[in-house]
């Protein structure tokens, strides 16, 4: 089990940090009946990630182990850690070198944010995470890498609901606190996301260096190339 927790933590982390994401939630958090919209933006990337796990991880039957591998994770498993594993790397280069992410919500989302109702807000939740060729790339790694530790069917269920939590971490504190403390809450997010935004880049490298490195080994080391 520890073994699979280096392998999700790395792409947990990632997700829930990101910046964009945290500054999207603090907008509609700040708009008149934010706590409403935020939920069903939450709710939204929730819905996708459900979706997912239960497309690749039910129907398809992803990373379902097929050979010897690294701490019983398969070769589809591994090929897709070191994937993601470049991912993380070429992305905090980059960064680095200050080019634009190809990722990043279209900018009119940015200003629609604050006009936006519950239903919309879900539909950008919906689009975040499913138009986002990395964030698939994320789960479906994720997904691969649970399946291939051959856990018992509960088990993995669960630990794959542990990763969506993680995933979201910073949603879920945010409308925590705005429920608990909505006079404080609002004012912390937004120095959070003000925080993340100014250091976004040394974040971003740090983060895919660290984490991208980590898995490329990782997944090196299963496939016997290293």
């Amino acid at each position: 089990m520890t073994d699979l927790l280096t392998t999700l933590l790395p792409l947990a982390v990632v997700s829930a940090v990101t910046p964009v994401q945290v500054t999207i939630l603090v907008l509609l958090l700040q708009s008149e009946g934010g706590m409403s919209r935020a939920i069903a933006w939450v709710a939204g990337i929730t819905v996708v990630r459900l979706a997912q796990g239960i497309l690749f991880g039910l129907v398809l039957g992803v990373g379902v182990q097929e050979g010897p591998g690294d701490e019983g994770l398969g070769p589809v498993a591994l090929a897709l850690l070191l994937l993601v594993g470049i991912f993380f790397v070429v992305s905090a280069i980059r960064k680095l070198l200050r080019q634009p992410d190809e990722d990043a919500p279209p900018p009119r989302w940015m200003t629609a944010v604050e006009s936006a109702g519950p239903s919309q807000a879900f539909l950008m939740g919906l689009g975040y995470v499913g138009l986002s060729p990395k964030l698939w790339a994320f789960t479906l790694a994720a997904i691969s890498a649970i399946e291939g530790t051959d856990l018992a069917p509960a088990t993995t269920i669960l630990v794959f609901l542990a990763y969506v939590a993680v995933a979201q971490s910073t949603h879920l504190v945010a409308l925590a606190m705005t429920a608990l403390v909505p006079s404080r809450a609002i004012a912390v997010m937004g120095r959070v996301a003000a925080w993340l935004q100014r250091w976004d880049r040394a974040i971003m490298v740090t983060l895919g260096l660290v984490f991208g490195g980590f898995l490329v080994v990782k997944a090196l080391v299963g496939l016997g190339e290293v």
